[in-house]
């Protein structure tokens, strides 16, 4: 889908490598410049899988002439992405104004936790922190326990790369109209705030609550987790009527007056209370086997092998074991592009590559 489109990624850790990778799934050719030298940041592989799809060129940008060739291969980008705190690529000389003077078409991609421009865009932080300051955090579990997400994905991934990816393609369909670059400053705070829109709907009829375990969402017994007998667990959330009505069929409870009023916030933690003791009572493919195929709207929590392994994997094949490493397929799918992973590089696998079909540098 992106076929012809080349972005310059300059190595970091988090949204910016995943944002690219995205884009190297659809198609773009993604140039990963590495740094020179640089042992990998410990916790992280060799080669990464957010590296798939990528060609990784090795330049040091504080030696002159490693730095002249990162502008000629700027020069040559639809895009660049960039991850460091506000300031850092212009003392190295490679900020929005100098690249773009380069490249007037460039969108130059920049992925933050506080934004280029706040209070905080000078200090340090992680998904967590960014998710916890925007509210996006606040409705993150049941209410009698501190609010927990999964790692990096509402924060990092949701907020941060998705909003990158979002506002490089817009970037770019403009540059193809106007002829002129744009500066996207992507930050995980703002991003993860934007998302909390689809929450915020729902204060305009009453049914979102600043008390946790009050909201349409967050309080209701038929919007729950709950443990099974084997410590396995199952996710419940059958919100319209007609799904909540299957929901009691399948458990037998159509005729207890007790679940008959599903919206009524003043029975849902005793009713949650009762369903935490009846889903004790059997282990998890148990249930499983009763509510496969239903429109009760029940899932069971599975790990990612379990989830290689279910048959509804067999069909979408979402998950894969490729080139040794387990992960998750391209998305979305397109009907004109079919999409297979590829290898992740080495780091500076194509730098002599790169550099040889660079144009010759400027005299000027």
């Amino acid at each position: 889908m992106l076929n012809g489109m080349r972005i310059i990624e300059i190595e970091g850790l988090g949204p910016g490598p995943f944002a690219a990778m995205w884009l190297a799934d659809m198609g773009a050719d993604v140039i990963t410049i590495h740094r020179k030298g640089t042992p990998v940041t410990p916790g992280m592989p060799e080669q990464s899988l957010l590296d798939r799809g990528k060609r990784s060129i090795a330049l040091d940008l504080k030696d002159p002439e490693d730095l002249a060739n990162a502008k000629r291969l700027i020069a040559t980008a639809d895009a660049l992405i960039e991850g460091f705190r506000p300031g850092v690529m212009e003392n190295l000389g490679l900020g929005p104004e100098t690249c773009q003077k380069l490249n007037p078409k460039l969108v130059y991609g920049r992925m933050t936790g506080w934004g280029q421009q706040s209070p905080l865009s000078d200090t340090a932080g992680h998904d967590l922190n960014y998710i916890a300051l925007s509210g996006a955090l606040w409705y993150a579990s049941a209410p009698d326990q501190p609010p927990q997400t999964p790692a990096t994905l509402v924060g990092d991934i949701g907020g941060g790369a998705m909003y990158l990816v979002a506002g490089l393609l817009a970037g770019l369909l403009n540059a193809q109209a106007t002829g002129k670059g744009t500066i996207v400053d992507a930050a995980i705070y703002d991003g993860s705030a934007h998302m909390m829109n689809l929450l915020m709907s729902l204060r305009q009829t009453g049914n979102l609550s600043d008390t946790r375990g009050q909201s349409l969402l967050d309080g209701p017994h038929w919007s729950r987790i709950y443990t099974c007998a084997d410590g396995g667990h199952i996710a419940v959330q059958c919100l319209e009527p007609k799904f909540y009505a299957r929901f009691l069929d399948i458990l037998g409870l159509s005729d207890d007056p007790a679940f008959s009023r599903q919206y009524d916030k003043t029975n849902w933690p005793r009713l949650t209370e009762r369903f935490a003791h009846l889903f004790a009572t059997k282990p998890r493919d148990q249930w499983m086997e009763l509510f496969y195929g239903s429109d009760a709207c029940v899932a069971p929590v599975l790990s990612p092998q379990e989830a290689l392994d279910h048959p509804m994997n067999t069909e979408r094949q979402t998950w894969l074991d490729r080139n040794g490493t387990r992960q998750a397929a391209a998305a979305p799918r397109f009907s004109t592009f079919n999409w297979a992973p590829k290898p992740s590089p080495k780091r500076g696998e194509h730098t002599q590559e790169i550099l040889n079909d660079l144009p010759p540098a400027s005299s000027g």
